[in-house]
């Protein structure tokens, strides 16, 4: 009697510590952010907005006199490594206040924000945009986060948001001049996995263009993905990712074509271009990283993210595609419990791309 009540007790453990693991491992079915994952990811911004080095400035200097300090030249976006990185770093700061005031209560942020937002910083930000050898610095992705930033200011109802807004306005409104500019020139669209890809910062442009009511600037991106993209197709997800993307260049075309056509065309669209996604069964392999604290490497993880983004966004826009979810999730897990402080190659800016695959509903 004793032996068999052992037995019984041995395996109610054993089932007990199976179920504990089996919890454990199995990934979220829905993404949401949560103020536990909230504290995880402005952590990271909070801590370089305000570490100047190491620093890659990517500028074209004009002579001695541009040879200055990061923060000297750009005195709101010096951290975070490099200036398109800054710059979403405070968006991502100012979308967690949005969903989660408690959080500038523990960090105190706005009174860090408001010593680094102010006109005479802004100028000088402005100032080394309308310098003769950097008209094309960051173009088109660090305009796009730019645009970003601009607009979740001017969605939160906060006085200090509101007049943050104001302040980089003028940049905003510079880089939409450019864009304008820009974009009838482009005849070909630019298809990597990295910063400079088309799809990915018209796709960003696009959303902004359309919270600020900006009907000029719509059309002309909505004419611009379909005079580049509206004849694409097959492309081929097999040959991705390359060594370092953090853009999927198939699905950040895929998603950006979602935002400008209707839903019926969009789906014939999609079916010629991204056949396989039309296979209940689809799969795709996350990025694997073999180094995190290598710079080009750990772009990898902001891969999975990204693509999650694009797939949540095109399941959203064709329903019958729910199942792309599960990979959007998949990709999602694979790389959250790897966005720590312990690198700062990582640190600086893949949080950003976490917490903008968590904001798509």
């Amino acid at each position: 009697m004793i032996k068999n009540s052992i037995v019984v007790l041995l395996t109610l453990l054993i089932v007990g510590c199976n179920s504990s693991q089996k919890k454990e491992e199995t990934p979220r079915e829905e993404l949401v952010l949560t103020l536990s994952e909230a504290e995880k990811i402005i952590d990271l911004p909070l801590h370089c907005i305000e570490i100047e080095y190491p620093n890659k400035l990517g500028q074209v200097l004009g002579s001695d006199a541009d040879l200055k300090t990061p923060k000297e030249l750009r005195p709101i976006f010096y951290g975070c490594f490099d200036w398109h990185s800054s710059v979403h770093g405070y968006w991502s700061i100012v979308e967690l206040m949005k969903h989660f005031p408690e959080l500038n209560e523990k960090h105190n942020i706005k009174a860090r924000l408001n010593t680094l937002i102010t006109d005479e910083n802004a100028q000088i930000e402005l100032a080394f945009f309308e310098g003769p050898n950097n008209k094309n610095f960051e173009r088109t992705y660090g305009w796009a986060w730019l645009f970003q930033l601009h607009g979740a200011l001017l969605t939160w109802e906060d006085v200090d948001a509101q007049r943050w807004a104001r302040t980089i306005e003028p940049l905003a409104n510079l880089l939409i001049e450019r864009y304008e500019t820009y974009l009838p020139k482009l005849n070909y669209p630019i298809r990597t996995g990295t910063h400079d890809n088309t799809a990915f910062g018209l796709s960003l442009t696009l959303d902004y263009a359309r919270l600020i009511q900006n009907k000029q600037l719509e059309e002309l991106i909505i004419n611009t993905a379909q005079r580049l993209y509206s004849k694409d197709n097959n492309c081929n997800l097999a040959f991705e990712p390359s060594g370092h993307d953090f853009l999927s260049p198939c699905l950040e075309e895929a998603r950006l074509m979602g935002k400008v056509l209707h839903t019926k065309e969009y789906k014939t669209w999609l079916n010629n271009f991204l056949p396989d996604l039309f296979q209940p069964n689809f799969t795709l392999e996350v990025g694997k990283v073999s180094d995190r604290t290598d710079g080009h490497l750990v772009h990898l993880d902001g891969l999975n993210f990204s693509r999650a983004r694009c797939l949540l966004e095109i399941s959203n826009k064709i329903p019958e595609l729910s199942y792309l979810k599960t990979v959007a999730n998949n990709h999602f897990n694979a790389s959250f419990n790897n966005i720590t402080n312990d690198d700062y190659m990582g640190s600086h800016w893949l949080g950003t791309f976490a917490l903008y695959t968590l904001l798509e509903k």
